[in-house]
């Protein structure tokens, strides 16, 4: 087997991104400290071609040297927004008929693999700070909570890693109960 170079990749220029039909999924970064953490969500986000992202509260917005530095031009492609108070804009979402699910751990949550979206809804999933997680207000304010399971002795995934194994399973699942 031979490695593909990047140029066989055929992958879609930025003006073709935009254009491109989007998977019904948003992501809400709530008071997110790392900037590199925000610049590699950015980077899954264009990989599976992600409808926004809200960056919310402390988390830092584009440009910035060090977002850059992960998200590798992912946010000329993905639409971005910043809110001030993530709560609200929850409820904002809501309003709008958007499913809103922080990924959390919590009572009554949700195992990753056991949620099943439906067909023809938007999705918005809340990723929360590295060491408080989603606020409680946020939480509270959500239609859902998802957990990822966890088998080891550790309590808890890296921000970027939670958004990557999310927004690749949410993609999966919604692909196939759209189609």
């Amino acid at each position: 087997m031979r490695k593909l170079k990047n140029s066989e990749l055929e992958r879609l220029e930025v003006e073709e991104f935009k254009n491109t039909e989007k998977t019904p999924l948003i992501v809400v970064l709530d008071n997110i400290r790392s900037l590199n953490n925000t610049g590699s969500v950015f980077r899954t986000a264009d990989a599976f071609l992600v409808e926004k992202i809200y960056l919310c509260g402390i988390t830092a917005t584009p440009p910035h040297k060090d977002i850059h530095k992960t998200a590798l031009g992912a946010t000329e492609s993905v639409d971005w927004e910043y809110v001030k108070d993530t709560a609200p804009l929850i409820a904002e979402l809501r309003d709008s008929g958007i499913i809103t699910i922080a990924v959390e751990q919590a009572e009554k949550a949700i195992m990753l693999q056991d949620f099943i979206p439906e067909p023809g809804k938007k999705y918005a999933v809340v990723f929360g700070n590295e060491v408080k997680g989603v606020a409680q207000d946020v939480v509270s304010g959500c239609d859902e909570v998802v957990e990822i399971p966890q088998f080891g002795t550790k309590h808890s995934l890296n921000i970027s890693v939670s958004a990557g194994v999310v927004i690749w399973d949410m993609f999966n699942k919604l692909q196939a109960v759209n189609s």
